[in-house]
């Protein structure tokens, strides 16, 4: 931020030195430049020392007080330039200092109401980029899948009849899984609990496709108090099992791998494929799923969020990258 103080207050300097054409630029520039310089980098220590007050108004109000906190520090560095030039006391040079302290109000205002209005955009802008993904999350969340609802149901109705004890864990498990969806999407829940939720869905599903589902979890060298975005890992299981796994006559083995390297998270879910499916291509639905958490990974954590998805011939292969936040 101190950076972006000093280049636009050193583009400012720029400016304002080509609009007047001295034989000495270098020179002139040198002057504007310190002048300009001292004048930004104290008013944002101002503005950085009003930031509670300035947190407490509306944006009228801040509008307001920036102008008027950094019209006041112009006239102040303004007063200290020509007291330290020597000649402000000087008869002559009263008209002269009263046009250079006018002059350099009158481009205080301009600037700031400038940077004030590019600053109200781009804040519209995350708060539209931040409403837009909190739906789409939400959106995802309450996403579950009629087919695997209807399928649960079924094999709770089954159970009731055979096994009442396997039949109630089921109940709970599909409970808890839907009360996930109705958490709070921009909670970061830890890994120990998206991990859980994933092994609730296992539990679901494995009461439904019996052996020909297999499960392989290495994810011991995982740090389970990490933040994590709710549901980025069960939608990997679920597609795994959806695409990879019922299309098997004989089913198969979803493995689950977990490491942390380089300060970021990595979780892989590596499924095999029928041939048929192989032959399609990767599927709709698939896509749009690993599409949602990708573009979740990538508003959480930016460049440091990643999906990456290894297609073979016989297996798939989804990995998702964030960063180690606790």
């Amino acid at each position: 931020m101190v950076f972006a103080v000093v280049l636009i207050a050193e583009l400012v300097a720029v400016t304002l030195t080509l609009a007047r054409p001295a034989a000495a630029f270098l020179n002139e520039l040198g002057r504007v430049s310190m002048f300009l310089q001292w004048l930004a980098l104290t008013s944002a220590a101002v503005l950085c020392y009003a930031r509670p007050l300035l947190a407490r108004l509306r944006a009228t109000g801040v509008t307001a007080a920036v102008l008027g906190l950094l019209t006041a520090n112009t006239a102040l560095v303004s007063f200290a330039a020509l007291w330290l030039d020597g000649d402000a006391g000087a008869p002559q040079a009263l008209a002269g200092a009263w046009q250079f302290l006018l002059r350099n109000e009158g481009i205080c205002v301009i600037v700031t109401a400038m940077l004030l209005r590019y600053f109200f955009v781009e804040h519209q802008w995350r708060r539209q980029v931040r409403a837009e993904a909190r739906s789409r999350l939400e959106a995802l969340q309450a996403r579950i899948r009629p087919h695997f609802l209807f399928n649960s149901l079924n094999t709770i109705a089954a159970l009731t009849r055979s096994d009442a004890a396997r039949a109630e864990e089921a109940v709970e498990d599909l409970a808890d899984l839907f009360r996930a969806t109705l958490r709070d999407s921009q909670a970061r829940p830890p890994l120990r609990e998206e991990l859980e939720l994933t092994r609730m869905y296992q539990r679901i599903e494995q009461q439904r496709l019996g052996e020909r589902l297999q499960v392989q979890w290495d994810v011991a060298d995982l740090p389970m108090n990490a933040r994590v975005p709710s549901l980025t890992i069960q939608p990997l299981l679920e597609n795994a099992i959806y695409h990879g796994i019922e299309p098997l006559d004989r089913g198969g083995t979803v493995t689950i791998t977990g490491r942390v390297a380089d300060g970021k998270i990595e979780i892989a879910v590596l499924n095999p494929l029928a041939p048929a499916r192989a032959a399609q291509g990767e599927h709709a639905g698939n896509r749009l799923a690993l599409d949602n958490i990708r573009e979740r990974l990538g508003l959480a954590y930016g460049a440091d969020g990643a999906l990456e998805v290894e297609r073979a011939a016989d297996s798939f292969k989804v990995t998702v990258r964030f960063p180690y936040e606790v």
